[in-house]
Order: C-alpha cells, then structure tokens, then sequence
C-alpha cells in the first residue's frame, strides 16, 4: 500500500513537473531496472513530443544555443516547458530578431512557455501558461559597469532575482508572491540593462498580436511603460519584476 502510494506520487509530482514523465514512469514500472526505464521511456517521450505537438498546435521553442533567440536555461526544454502556439513563436523570433537589429549581438532568453498536449493542463506554479498562449522571457542584464551580458541572467533560471520598488500589495493567503529576499544576495552584481529591457517591451506592446504583458507597476513606471496592454498580475499571482509575461490575442 505505501509503495503504490510512492508510486502514485511519483507518477502525480512528474507530470505535473514534464506533463510526460509521469507517464514514463508508469511504463517504467513494468522493468526491473526502473530508474533506466524511466530515463529510456522518458527520452523517447520527449522525442516524440516535439513530433506529436503540432498536431495540438503547440511547437517547439529554440534549445540549442548560438542563436538570437534560445532558452534560458537547458532546464525548460528538457522539462517540455518549452512549447507554443506556432504565432507565438513567430512573436518571439521576430522580436529577437529586432532587438539583434537594434543591438547587434543581443540574445533574447524565453523561460518557461507550456507543455505540448492539452488545453488546461497547469503549467506550475503559473496560474496561467495553459494554452500555449502564454510565455515568459528573460530581462536583460549588465555587469556592475553597465555593459550588457549577452545570454546571461542574475538567477540561474531567470527567476526570482527581483528588482526592488514599492508593490502596494499586503501578505495575504494563498499567495505565489513569493519575495525570496534570503535569495537576492546571493545573485551575481548584474544589473537590469534598461536600454533593451523597455526596447524589447515596448516593441511588445506595440505588436498588434500581443494581448498583454505582465510587469511590476513599479517597473512598468521605471521602464516607460503605460499602454493599456501593460497590466499588473494581481497581488496573489507571482511578481513580474523578474521577467516579463506575454500573451497573444
């Protein structure tokens, strides 16, 4: 009883975390060498993800580094958190495309986007990023002199370094915001580049394909940023001062 109930969780915590994994762990359970199964189910799985997406009208974000536009971190595509609406893809390539126009060698960085399969699958801990309408992009930063980082973030996966300033939010529960500030000494001395970081969400904005974008209002007012588009998330979604949000119509 409690090892179908480890087996259970199992299964519940990885396709919560990959969507697929838990699936590979229900095939690994017919093999004795489990914990290689998994890791053969679970490649296969992801292979076929990518192949089996477009039939959901999901597609895969770029993984491989090199280019203008790539995941923050190898994490996201790994986790199959990196999928899309085809349009939103496009959005992404274009806008890196301009930033690398505007700032010859900028590298724009997508976090987490959505699973491949299925409308209404939660994408945790977003309350949103269910549809594959929805994606996070990385701010970007400057060392301590001001010179812009290309690929390179303050967090390791691009959130949870937040940029301080007042939110007007009171500590109530439930909540996902989280302030982490234990967490924020421990960054590296980068610093938000502000000339890229309002280029890139106001070229947002300004797209006619984009339904909105989350910031911080607080950042919003240091960026620039006052189009009806830019929103605030709510004072029990999690803080926008760490990355921006963006949606398609």
């Amino acid at each position: 009883m409690i090892r179908a109930g480890g087996h259970l969780l199992a299964i519940a915590a990885l396709a919560a975390l990959t969507q697929t994994g838990g699936l590979a762990w229900v095939a690994a359970l017919f093999f004795r060498r489990r914990v290689l199964a998994f890791a053969l189910f679970y490649c296969a799985f992801w292979g076929a993800a990518m192949l089996v997406a477009p039939a959901f009208g999901r597609v895969a974000l770029p993984c491989l580094p090199g280019g203008e536009l790539r995941s923050q971190s190898p994490l996201y595509c790994a986790l199959n958190r990196h999928y899309v609406a085809p349009e939103l893809l496009d959005l992404a390539e274009d806008l890196a495309a301009e930033m690398a126009a505007r700032y010859p060698g900028t590298v724009t960085l997508t976090l987490d986007g959505g699973f491949p399969f299925l409308d209404g699958f939660p994408l945790l801990p977003h309350l949103s990023h269910a549809d594959g309408r929805k994606l996070d992009l990385a701010f970007y930063y400057a060392d301590a002199a001001g010179a812009y980082l290309p690929g390179q973030t303050r967090s390791p996966v691009g959130y949870f370094a937040f940029e301080d300033g007042p939110s007007g939010c009171v500590a109530s529960f439930p909540t996902l915001r989280w302030d982490f500030a234990w967490l924020q000494p421990l960054y590296p001395d980068r610093r938000l580049e502000p000339g890229r970081t309002r280029a890139a969400a106001g070229w947002l904005v300004a797209d006619p394909r984009v339904r909105r974008v989350f910031v911080e209002p607080h950042l919003a007012r240091r960026l620039g940023l006052s189009d009806d588009k830019v929103r605030f998330q709510g004072c029990r979604a999690a803080r926008h001062d760490d990355h921006l949000h963006v949606e398609l119509k």
